[in-house]
């Protein structure tokens, strides 16, 4: 019965062998004839399974859609929200800080920002592909986008986004006068954002200008104007964490950016990038104690900021810049560092009301004594 085990499983790595030596021997033609290679690692959910799955991924959604439609909500990066999570976490935490004591946030605004943040990261995505087209069809990783590969023109794009912006206008219209100047305020740096890349090494900034808008409007929303002490170091914090995971989404591509003269902080950093994502770090914390003490914050709120100062720096330790898997699970993990940041302001601001109680109970107390 062993003897024939063995036979069998010889038989089996003799087969394994011949077809492992018959793909390696294509493979060398193939790299002999000059065949292209992939520099780029790409997100994948990995290999496809043979039956089609139930699925409830972004990607599975857009994949089950009707296929005239998959298009524009790839061009809308619907099948990958982690860019949405990235621009509607900043509209959470100035809701949250704007609740009164002991409120959970105001649920109404947030489900209307979420739409909002959907539309808009949605718009800023095709004036994005809009303007880089060109260059999109050159790197690997973006040349599959629905503009660059010729699936939806032009034109068609131009309607698809004004739809779009007629959307995200009908939301910021349910907003009071003050918070609809505010948001009409963002559309130029919605528009311009995608170009600083050819013009500076700093489009991160750029984008962070733009991506966190939603600090200063989120507040307004609730109070009908921005609070300066709040908002402005809530905001500056976004842009400081901006910094930190789009640097690290840039090191992706910075091989092809630097061929096709696209700048970025990846290759203004270069091996310095650890130093720098420190250094934006440390700011970030800073801005968010500045917010705690100004909005008069409690034990949670710092506890989550401790936890928030771990992330960053496992996150920055422990990042390989030449690795662009590794760098696409780092800029991913940034989604649960903005949810532990709205966890403590959400748990800090009903730790409000609990002090509240205990010390009208002790007030109480002594006046009856």
């Amino acid at each position: 019965m062993l003897g024939v085990r063995g036979a069998g499983f010889a038989r089996g790595l003799r087969v394994m062998t011949q077809a492992w030596l018959r793909d390696s021997g294509a493979l060398a033609l193939a790299r002999a004839a000059g065949t292209p290679r992939a520099r780029h690692w790409q997100p994948s959910a990995g290999p496809g399974p043979r039956r089609r799955g139930l699925s409830l991924s972004a990607a599975a959604v857009v994949n089950s859609a009707p296929r005239p439609l998959q298009p524009y909500l790839r061009l809308m990066r619907l099948d990958k929200p982690i860019g949405t999570w990235l621009l509607y976490l900043p509209c959470t935490w100035s809701i949250g800080l704007a609740a009164e004591p002991g409120c959970f946030p105001d649920w109404y605004m947030l489900s209307l920002f979420g739409t909002g943040a959907v539309l808009m990261r949605g718009a800023g995505c095709t004036i994005n592909d809009m303007w880089d087209r060109d260059y999109d069809k050159k790197v690997v990783r973006t040349a599959n986008r629905p503009i660059a590969a010729g699936d939806i023109s032009i034109f068609q794009s131009f309607i698809f986004l004004g739809g779009q912006l007629t959307l995200a206008l009908g939301v910021l219209l349910c907003l009071n006068y003050y918070s609809i100047a505010l948001g009409a305020a963002s559309l130029l740096l919605v528009i311009t954002y995608p170009l600083m890349k050819r013009i500076t090494y700093w489009p991160q900034l750029a984008l962070g200008l733009t991506f966190n808008w939603g600090a200063l409007l989120g507040w307004s929303a609730i109070k009908g104007s921005c609070d300066p002490s709040v908002c402005l170091p809530l905001y500056f914090s976004g842009i400081m964490w901006t910094l930190i995971y789009d640097t690290i989404y840039a090191h992706q591509d910075k091989s092809d950016d630097a061929l096709i003269g696209l700048k970025s902080t990846a290759l203004r950093f270069h091996e310095n990038t650890k130093w720098w994502l420190s250094g934006f770090g440390v700011a970030m914390l800073g801005a968010l104690s500045l917010v705690g003490v100004n909005s008069a914050q409690t034990v949670p709120y710092y506890t989550a900021l401790a936890a928030v100062g771990a992330h960053l720096a496992h996150q920055i330790y422990t990042l390989d810049i030449h690795r662009p898997e590794d760098c696409w699970d780092k800029f991913t993990s940034n989604r649960t560092l903005g949810l532990i940041v709205l966890l403590g302001i959400v748990l800090g601001n009903l730790w409000k009301e609990k002090k509240t109680d205990e010390a009208k109970e002790s007030m109480d107390s002594r006046i009856e004594n």
